[in-house]
């Protein structure tokens, strides 16, 4: 956590430097509790709560043993806690009874950094008991089904602010949702009715500092019981085993910054509970609990079950965000196929087949758009009067997909403030322009006032701003912003523009090449204790050919993995393989069967690729067993490396190539054990002229036999006939 720019434990956090302020080891924690650290079973630091709560001086229970500390009983309890596999934290609170007869909350953890230290923190027990997963499940069992039947994100955030008002007992309860900049928005709260609201305020990314916002990513809930406590000093100071501060990013006791706490003062808030939401494993916002009524405590079983709320809430969100962006791209879908669909409409220059089409603004929720191709420039809708500064600009990037939501008044000439631009070749493009919208936005509190000025004696200190009433800010000078599924669809409306281009006669190897590249992956995708590589490389010459691979996760969590080879060179086979490789993704999203998607591949291109053959191999592998299913339509057979370093092909009927098929292939199974692997490529890389073909298959095996090869590209050129006017595939799937 900490850096070079950490503030030193000695230096004094104001508003100016608390960004630096080292949260993690404040060297104190809440006094609701009281913290022992354990080195070999020996107490070697302790809160100074240890006095009031357990009746034991600090200096008594330093250099003591945990049993002369709480007991046999809680120390067995706590040691055999400490044992069981996994990581401690998860099995968190014991419950251990000292020998006085009370009852407490044993939380363990062990500090990052020191692992053989052991972080023991001691709550008086309170709420039901026993805590226990299924008591936890039902303290929210209501509220998961409250969140099942929600159905969008606003009654997502609606349902959840309510359900843990009702199960923490806070005054209010808010879901605060970060942008890009981690500004924050309240989209949702829950309160008292005499409360005002804050429903629909913004934040500043300041409120919250980046290191602040890293432990919520580590210590998904964090409770303040009493907003004006006084810190329990820990004693020492420094940790007499690793002679430094003790990190207690994982302490659910760990004091909180002065700031944040004059912050919740000024809001007039007594006590304080937040619940961490990620996404993707990445800190999307909060829950943030307020109280404003004296302490507020809840027992760490409502505790727990809230944060098991807040996890829920969190895989709702992701599945929700996904359900909202599928129903947008069919949508998108249907413009997109109109499109394209206008592209191949040879009539028609291409320039004025998408700048006629209705669909061309819509598709991109865009003002404008200029269109230029084939030497040809159209404009429609709300475009600049001069175009070529917007072209230019498009050029510049050196990019296929660029975009902006803050136009450059020079570039979009007061009409524009956001583009989004394709750029095909020699200077051609599509580019979406967006006017700029003037955002009204309501902080809680004015954002640019962040600091007031405090006499303290004779010394002025900073400290957060005292008001939080709404505040109206209008930002101007930006158009609202292009979304990932805009830019995807610009990314698959580019590659058809390109073959639409090439296919209206500008077929020459370059241009080829640039569709050939653009219709392979520009990433492959990566699975835990999986390595994939993949190489292609054009013929002599720099003949592009059919060749083309894939990978891809699929919805049942399986990757699949293709290889294929569309007969014939240049544009039209270059063409051919781009529709082949789109369509056997979607097939394979539909439906995961390695046999059913090649049929329907087989059956997509006899319908409308009349004439073409492509041989293909297809695997679908379950990267937890290892499983691989795959299928072989007129393909080469894959090459399985063992761990112990052979290699070996297996022996198995193939079906005949796309295009040409029979009915549904056979689907073979095989089995790649941890460090193994598969080699799957084209026959480009293993044929020779004037050679049997089996010799170039001895070649192969021989390659990746022996030490496990990490050098594709020379595994390649070893293999490959360096006269071959054959391009060549090679994808290698290694297991750990």
């Amino acid at each position: 956590m900490a850096d070079d720019l950490t503030l030193a434990p000695d230096v004094p956090v104001d508003l100016d430097n608390c960004a630096r302020e080292p949260i993690h080891v404040p060297g104190s924690v809440q006094p609701r509790g009281v913290l022992l650290v354990l080195h070999d079973g020996v107490v070697v630091q302790a809160s100074a709560s240890t006095a009031e709560l357990l009746g034991r001086d600090v200096d008594d229970v330093l250099g003591s043993t945990l049993v002369d500390v709480v007991g046999t009983a809680a120390a067995d309890a706590v040691t055999r806690h400490t044992q069981l596999p996994g990581d401690v934290r998860d099995r968190n609170p014991l419950l251990v009874r000292l020998p006085d007869g009370r009852e407490w909350d044993a939380i363990v953890h062990h500090p990052p950094g020191a692992e053989q230290l052991l972080g023991l923190e001691l709550e008086p027990a309170d709420g039901p008991r026993p805590l226990s997963y299924a008591n936890t499940f039902q303290l929210v069992r209501g509220s998961l089904s409250e969140l099942n039947r929600a159905r969008s994100l606003d009654e997502l955030y609606d349902v959840t602010a309510r359900e843990v008002r009702t199960l923490t007992g806070f005054d209010r309860v808010m879901v605060y949702r970060f942008d890009a900049s981690f500004n924050g928005e309240v989209v949702a709260e829950a309160k008292r009715p005499d409360l005002n609201a804050f429903h629909g305020l913004h934040y500043p990314a300041t409120d919250i500092p980046a290191q602040a916002r890293a432990l919520y990513e580590l210590n998904w809930i964090r409770l303040i019981s009493d907003i004006g406590y006084t810190p329990s000093p820990l004693v020492p100071p420094l940790n007499p085993v690793t002679a430094a501060p003790l990190d207690l990013t994982y302490a659910t006791l760990r004091s909180v910054s002065p700031i944040h706490i004059e912050y919740l003062q000024n809001m007039g808030v007594t006590a304080s509970m937040s619940i961490s939401l990620l996404k993707d494993g990445k800190l999307w916002g909060l829950i943030a609990c307020h109280h404003y009524s004296g302490q507020h405590a809840p027992p760490y079983g409502i505790r727990a079950a809230a944060e098991f709320l807040g996890s829920v809430l969190s895989l709702r969100l992701v599945a929700q965000v996904e359900e909202d962006r599928i129903s947008a791209v069919r949508r998108v879908a249907h413009d997109l196929a109109g499109l394209v669909a206008a592209s191949r409409d040879e009539d028609l220059p291409l320039t004025e087949a998408l700048a006629q089409h209705p669909a061309l603004l819509p598709i991109m929720e865009a003002d404008g758009a200029i269109v230029r191709a084939q030497g040809r420039t159209a404009c429609v809708g709300q475009t600049p009067p001069a175009p070529e500064a917007v072209l230019a600009w498009a050029a510049a990037s050196g990019r296929e997909v660029t975009s902006t939501d803050s136009l450059s008044a020079d570039v979009g000439a007061g009409v524009a403030a956001g583009a989004l631009a394709v750029n095909l070749a020699d200077g051609d493009a599509v580019i979406w322009l967006r006017r700029e919208v003037a955002t009204s936005v309501d902080w809680g509190g004015d954002p640019h006032n962040k600091a007031i000025a405090r006499r303290e004696g004779d010394s002025v200190r900073l400290s957060p701003r005292k008001s939080f009433e709404r505040w109206r800010e209008i930002v101007r000078g930006s158009s609202p912003p292009w979304t990932d599924d805009q830019l995807d669809t610009a990314t698959v409306l580019r590659r058809h523009a390109v073959e639409a281009l090439y296919l209206r006669g500008l077929a020459d190897s370059r241009a080829a090449e640039v569709l050939h590249r653009s219709s392979l992956p520009t990433a492959l995708p990566r699975a835990a204790g999986w390595e994939i590589l993949a190489r292609y490389a054009p013929g002599d010459g720099g003949r592009v050919g059919g060749d083309w691979y894939d990978a891809l996760c699929l919805p049942d969590g399986r990757l699949a993995v293709a290889v294929g080879d569309v007969a014939g060179h240049g544009m039209p086979a270059a063409s051919t393989m781009g529709q082949m490789r789109n369509a056997l993704r979607a097939l394979l999203v539909r439906d995961s069967s390695a046999a059913a998607a090649t049929t329907g591949l087989d059956e997509l291109a006899k319908q409308t690729m009349a004439g073409e053959m492509a041989t293909l191999l297809l695997a679908v592998i379950d990267t937890v067993s290892g499983r691989m299913e795959y299928v072989r339509a007129g393909h080469l057979p894959p090459l399985f490396v063992d761990p112990d370093g052979g290699a070996r092909w297996n022996v198995d009927p193939g079906a005949l190539p796309i295009g040409y098929g029979r009915g549904e292939p056979v689907t073979q199974v095989a089995h790649i054990p941890r460090g193994g692997g598969v080699v799957l490529y084209t026959d480009g890389l293993v044929e020779r002229r004037g050679q049997p073909l089996p010799d170039g298959l001895e070649r192969l095996r021989l390659a990746f036999s022996g030490p496990v090869a990490t050098d594709l590209d020379a595994l390649i050129t070893a293999v490959r006939d360096p006269r071959s006017d054959d391009d060549a595939t090679a994808v290698v799937l290694r297991r750990a």
